[in-house]
């Protein structure tokens, strides 16, 4: 029977809170939480108790990309149900040693960190380290569980040389993890699982991908979830590990479909319950009376480039939209050439960027996700 409520961190459990210890406070306020078995109120001014009588839920914030930071609710049983999967799955216990490099007010870094403390296991939060001393530091701790962002698995991977072959498990979620990166994490950890996951804060998983899923697939169904797509390829979701509702009395539920809540987003199954996706229904545009995946094109020029990109659709009067990079790092008129080049062999003319603009660095959410909105204020005309 799955605990209705976290379990306490066992004595000793932190093992680092980062070089300066800047992440001594959130640890030791989410510990108290445990401690107390008070509810957990988590967001990116800190950790603190969410009032103050004992309660079994969280709430924590979601990245932002959709335009709003919201606060989601959610039982600690939501969560517990999933530990209890991956340690079943995936043989995590006590004797690990986890290591998460995200802030613990972004939902994938407390997951890892709750994760972590409920199994027993040890635990480093080393957000705010650099790349090159987080490499560090899990290579002197002997880190054998790590969770992160694509984003922070690429600057892990240009912060040095050697590898990690005391990891075991890389878990990554955020964001697509490419091609590209995961060679080179595999590299990186060479005795290391890779799985990442497609999902959300309000669902936790809903796929995993391992080194057997086909390329361009987010994997097949989490344990325990049950996945349908309608006819227009919309995705929905019924699990155990779904959220209670928003905090912001105004937001309401997202829609529910025969019971299964919807994501927003779009894709397909094949015969083998591989889901593809398409990407988000919102980033949908039409160039030139064709439609157009933004993520699509982001996927295109990340792999052509290498680098952290994004793609945005400006109003055009003939086209419809004109798509418009943003690539991170120096640029030349050849590399944006082949970028162009790229996207027009790969899905077609109209999904080409009409301009290319390359930033020293991209503007980024607090979640590590790029900031489309400041970037569509960057980019106007």
């Amino acid at each position: 029977m799955t605990p209705a409520a976290f379990a306490p961190a066992r004595p000793g459990a932190v093992l680092g809170c980062g070089a300066r210890g800047q992440n001594a406070a959130a640890v030791a306020a989410l510990i108290d939480c445990l401690a107390w078995g008070l509810p957990i109120h988590a967001s990116l001014a800190g950790i603190r108790a969410d009032g103050g009588v004992p309660g079994a839920w969280l709430c924590c914030q979601s990245s932002g990309s959709g335009g709003r930071v919201k606060t989601i609710r959610r039982s600690h049983a939501s969560w517990i149900a999933s530990f209890e999967v991956n340690r079943a799955a995936f043989g995590l216990s006590a004797r690990d040693r986890y290591a998460v490099l995200g802030q613990l007010g972004h939902s994938l870094a407390l997951y890892a960190a709750l994760e972590a403390l409920h199994l027993g296991a040890g635990l480093m939060v080393l957000a705010g380290d650099s790349p090159r001393r987080q490499r560090a530091t899990l290579a002197e701790a002997g880190a054998t569980v790590l969770y992160a962002t694509p984003t922070q698995l690429h600057r892990l991977l240009l912060a040095g040389q050697g590898v990690l072959p005391a990891v075991a498990h890389v878990f990554c979620g955020g964001g697509r993890l490419d091609a590209a990166c995961r060679a080179g994490v595999a590299a990186l950890c060479p005795n290391a699982a890779i799985r990442a996951f497609y999902g959300a804060s309000e669902t936790s998983f809903i796929t995993i991908a391992d080194a057997e899923t086909p390329e361009g697939s987010v994997g097949r169904a989490y344990p325990g979830v049950d996945l349908r797509l309608d006819a227009e390829g919309r995705i929905a979701v019924a699990s155990p590990y779904l959220f209670q509702g928003y905090a912001e009395p105004d937001l309401p539920m997202p829609p529910r479909r025969d019971g299964h809540l919807t994501t927003g987003d779009i894709g397909r199954l094949d015969d083998r319950g591989n889901l593809f996706l398409r990407g988000r229904e919102s980033r949908m545009v039409t160039v030139a009376d064709r439609n157009l995946f933004l993520e699509d094109v982001e996927a295109v020029l990340a792999a052509a480039s290498a680098r952290p990109c994004a793609a945005l659709a400006l109003p055009d009067a003939r086209r419809g939209h004109a798509v418009v990079a943003a690539v991170e790092g120096a640029g030349d008129d050849a590399l944006a050439a082949s970028l162009r080049r790229a996207c027009r062999e790969a899905l077609g003319d109209h999904a080409a960027p009409r301009r290319i603009v390359f930033l020293a660095r991209l503007p980024r959410l607090g979640s590590d996700k790029p900031d489309l909105a400041a970037l569509a204020r960057l980019v106007a005309p």
